[in-house]
């Protein structure tokens, strides 16, 4: 993992060099990042050199609107919202059970935004929400978790953007038990396998 320098952007990094059953997720494959409307001119140039084939967006509809990123018009966006305006508010729970409610009552979102970055051009893929911890840790775990990235490596890096480790450990977890692991979870909800295999390479080969 390689904190990224996009100012005005302050949790972007690259997950490259994380371990993985297949090998090593190479660099320049996938990133993770909080909002981009709020990239500097100096953050849209390094995002440039970045080769970046794929930008998926998991906000909603209204903080796309509200809070406009500079690739709004760009082919590469792809907008995957994982919260819908008319859902339950689930905002006083805790994480994991937000987390949890996400994935059980949401799956075919959450196997959406994981299947954009299976499916995107050859290049990088960014993945952002607005703070980029919640929605992006949970579609990052389980894509991370899905290449086999030991657990606890998948628990630091969502530590690195300011939550407990033990959060997204406990998701994994629950995936495990109720639905026989990432892959099964993936599968039933909309991915193939032909899908989770091209992730799997395209971020290791």
């Amino acid at each position: 993992m390689q904190p990224l320098a996009w100012p005005d952007c302050r949790n972007a990094r690259d997950l490259g060099g994380l371990p993985a059953t297949a090998g090593q997720l190479r660099t320049g494959r996938l990133i993770r990042s909080d909002n981009l409307d709020q990239l500097a001119p100096a953050g849209l140039t390094a995002v440039h050199a970045a080769g970046i084939s794929r930008f998926v967006d998991l906000r909603s509809a209204w903080e796309c609107e509200t809070f406009r990123s500079p690739y709004a018009d760009d082919p590469r966006l792809m907008n995957v919202p994982l919260w819908d305006p008319g859902d339950p508010d689930v905002s006083e729970l805790g994480l994991f059970e937000q987390y949890r409610i996400l994935l059980d009552d949401f799956a075919e979102r959450v196997a959406a935004a994981v299947v954009a970055i299976a499916d995107a051009p050859p290049g990088c893929v960014v993945v952002s929400c607005h703070a980029g911890k919640d929605r992006t840790g949970v579609v990052v775990a389980l894509t991370l978790d899905l290449i086999g990235v030991p657990r606890e490596l998948v628990a630091a890096d969502y530590g690195a953007s300011g939550a407990a480790g033990e959060t997204i450990v406990r998701l994994l977890d629950h995936v495990r038990a109720q639905y026989g692991g990432t892959a099964a979870y993936l599968l039933n909800s909309g991915a193939s396998s032909e899908q989770l295999g091209g992730l799997v390479g395209r971020l290791t080969g």
